[in-house]
């Protein structure tokens, strides 16, 4: 009998709802539910959850799963009229037997390409047309990698505009041994002062309280440094120029019912996005934007990690 790994299996997850599960030759594994398009799993080799879902989470629909990555779309947060992040995190979505060529992750065996299309019932929501199609791959060092193409298929000639995020929750072992390195000195806006405007200050960003910025035109590569854990996640983003931090602190933890009182202290959100200036496309128009992310062990000196290194290098 082989042992090889399958690296594509199809799996009845949390409730029944369908699963896919990928593994890649060398152990790192990741989980997708159907429900949502919703990655709710990454671990490297050694077997370690490197996402964070909440023990509260509630994998029924119409509800939205609490951890993972939730996408955002057609409408991040409350920035326009449909319900909060939009509706695409709490729909079905169908895996797509004939996906167009992708240009990136095609080495990888370890992928599923996915499929949204509006029903008769969303059009009365969001009256458009589009076919949202993402791909979750796993790269041979344990990398994940989510490309999401949105093309407008609308017969009427209308264009339709939309924002859009990965709601990355990382799952840290402190929030308080965290920092968040290349936002600095980017402009960003508050969520808990009204979105007003400011600059950041500082270093890096460390955390003693809730946080919720839009940070705006941001680098194509972030890092978020767990102390504790000598680990360092690698955010790389294509066509997202914005970047979300969010974290809801002890009293926002408590007031959710699908997150534990506690679990802020283990989680981050760092969410490749773009808000500010929303995305227009016209019939036959098709917007593309990648997200890849990467856990390597940091090397530390005085409890600082060499910015140079891991902003800078490949």
């Amino acid at each position: 009998m082989s042992t090889e790994r399958v690296a594509v299996e199809l799996a009845k997850g949390v409730n029944g709802l369908e699963k896919i599960i990928l593994r890649e030759t060398r152990g790192s594994s990741a989980e997708v539910y159907l429900y949502g398009g919703h990655v709710t799993s990454w671990k490297n080799e050694h077997g370690e959850e490197l996402l964070f879902v909440s023990s509260k989470a509630l994998f029924k629909p119409p509800k939205a799963i609490r951890g993972g990555i939730p996408l955002c779309f057609p409408q991040f947060s409350n920035l326009g009229p449909l319900e909060p992040h939009g509706f695409a995190r709490n729909k079905f979505w169908s895996i797509d037997t004939d996906p167009p060529a992708f240009p990136t992750n095609s080495s990888s065996k370890a992928h599923i390409d996915l499929i949204l299309k509006p029903s008769e019932e969303d059009v009365k929501i969001w009256p458009h047309s589009y076919e949202f199609r993402l791909r979750v791959a796993l790269g041979p060092g344990g990398d994940l990698m989510l490309t999401s193409r949105i093309r407008n298929t609308n017969s009427d000639g209308k264009p339709f505009t939309f924002t859009f995020a990965y709601h990355t929750y990382f799952s840290v072992s402190d929030i308080s041994e965290v920092r968040v390195e290349g936002l600095e000195t980017h402009d960003y806006l508050d969520n808990l002062q009204n979105r007003e405007r400011f600059t950041e200050q500082g270093d890096a960003i460390t955390f003693e309280g809730e946080v919720d910025k839009i940070y705006l035109s941001t680098p194509t590569k972030i890092a978020i440094l767990d102390h504790e854990k000598k680990r360092t996640f690698v955010l790389r983003k294509d066509g997202l120029p914005d970047a979300v931090v969010w974290n809801p602190w002890d009293k926002k933890a408590k007031a959710m019912a699908d997150f534990g009182d506690d679990e802020y202290k283990h989680m981050l959100c760092v969410e490749a996005a773009a808000i500010e200036k929303p995305i227009t496309l016209k019939p036959g128009e098709e917007w593309r934007g990648r997200q890849e992310l990467s856990a390597v062990p940091s090397s530390y000196c005085s409890g600082q990690l060499d910015p140079q290194r891991v902003l800078q290098g490949s």
